[in-house]
């Protein structure tokens, strides 16, 4: 924790070197949560385990996961017409949506929190990424010995338990199914990422049984909630620009005419053009993660000036994303900065919504498919309307950049077909 904090924002300089492959200290305080995943392990472990991982986001992999993203994006339909034509409030439910699609996808698990409003796994999920960030931003709370002795910690240890045996009870069932009937028994089924890791860990040996538990759990609890605010702020901002929702629309008729129940191939999501840079304008103005940290291990020189070895460098994307020289009027919600003529226009770090450098997102390629299909699916069905203008709506700066408000959209149907 010693050492000074600086706030960086040439990302060239800083991240194209060998001198900040470390992550900032402020790290170790999702260990709890994480172990020892990609996210939070030291660079020693990190760099055999991205590449060894790099199987598990293969796009076999990921088009395996599309039957999945459009199941619970029909649900999430399902749920928001029971509300329409009124505005209801849209984050907590596109999280546990969110927390749904995640848990399938890693662990092969059905959770089914999307309208249970009594999920212990989703309530622990929700609490604990709470006092994390309660910690993190209380600096008395940072020493080990102090945090570990408060109420906090005591309400900590009981989630974080429910939580590991959730993960162990699932990783042991899937293994001795594995150990069973053998590697074969699932052939031609979708592999969720555990299938993937437990491969790695019984047939291939690159892993072992707590290498597995830590990378299960970073994917899962790293993963949902990135692209859950990510898809609320979508939804938000559309439903405030009635021209940009417009030009969604049309995309959408024009690929899928009025066959609003098809569910969104691969080749949909390529034909998607203006969805995409609808989300890619979304993540500029609320990054998916909003600051990163990386240890300098060695003095260092960005800008004519000198970084001294140990001190921690700090990247705040959401800062960065308003650079007036390369987003002019960046405050403007404009889609078309991320066309094809003006996306090269666009410097390399300039725009890094998932992180950056060799120790950016893994799973970033399956938050936009969920992302996309999500926003489609939704916008196919329903014509919203968001109630608060965005100057009563600010972001906050969490794990992710959550709203600092309720955000109330009202969902009209874009058709009489009942759902």
């Amino acid at each position: 924790m010693n050492g000074d904090k600086i706030f960086i924002f040439n990302l060239q300089e800083a991240l194209r070197g060998n001198k900040m492959k470390e992550k900032s200290w402020l790290y170790t305080f999702m260990r709890p949560l994480f172990g020892y995943g990609l996210a939070t392990s030291p660079h020693v472990i990190w760099k055999p385990r991205r590449k060894l991982l790099n199987c598990c986001f293969h796009p076999d992999i990921l088009r395996g996961f599309l039957p999945t993203f459009n199941e619970h994006a029909q649900e999430l339909v399902k749920f928001f017409s029971k509300s329409e034509n009124e505005f209801i409030e849209i984050s907590h439910t596109v999280a546990l949506c969110a927390l749904d699609i995640i848990c399938e996808t890693v662990f092969d698990v059905k959770l089914k929190t999307l309208g249970n409003n009594e999920s212990k796994y989703a309530k622990s999920v929700k609490r604990m990424s709470e006092i994390l960030l309660n910690r993190i931003y209380s600096f008395w709370l940072w020493p080990e010995v102090i945090f570990w002795n408060t109420p906090f910690s005591k309400e900590a240890k009981v989630h974080l338990k429910f939580m590991r045996e959730f993960t162990e009870k699932v990783i042991r069932e899937k293994k001795e199914r594995y150990l069973s009937l053998g590697p074969e028994t699932d052939k031609g089924k979708r592999q969720a990422l555990l299938d993937v890791l437990l491969h790695l860990h019984l047939v291939d040996h690159e892993l072992t049984e707590e290498d597995v538990k830590h990378e299960v759990d970073t994917f899962a609890l790293g993963g949902h909630d990135t692209a859950a605010v990510t898809v609320s702020w979508a939804l938000y901002l559309i439903g405030l620009y009635p021209d940009i929702q417009a030009k969604v629309d049309e995309e959408l008729d024009r690929i899928f005419g009025e066959n609003i129940d098809k569910d969104i191939t691969e080749n949909d999501l390529n034909d998607l053009y203006y969805l995409d840079c609808v989300i890619k304008e979304t993540l500029r103005l609320y990054p998916a993660v909003p600051m990163f940290g990386r240890h300098v291990e060695e003095d260092t020189t960005i800008c004519g000036y000198t970084i001294p070895k140990g001190a921690s460098c700090f990247v705040l994307s959401y800062f960065l994303h308003r650079d007036e020289d390369v987003f002019p009027d960046p405050e403007k919600f404009d889609p078309d900065r991320f066309s094809p003529e003006n996306l090269i226009k666009i410097p390399e770090f300039a725009y890094v919504p998932f992180s950056a450098g060799p120790r950016n997102c893994i799973g970033y390629r399956l938050a936009m498919m969920e992302i996309k299909i999500l926003l489609a699916t939704i916008l196919k069905n329903f014509t919203i309307e968001s109630l608060e203008e965005r100057h009563k709506v600010l972001p906050v700066m969490q794990v992710a950049l959550h709203p600092s408000s309720p955000v109330y959209v009202k969902f009209r149907p874009r058709s009489k077909k009942v759902i």
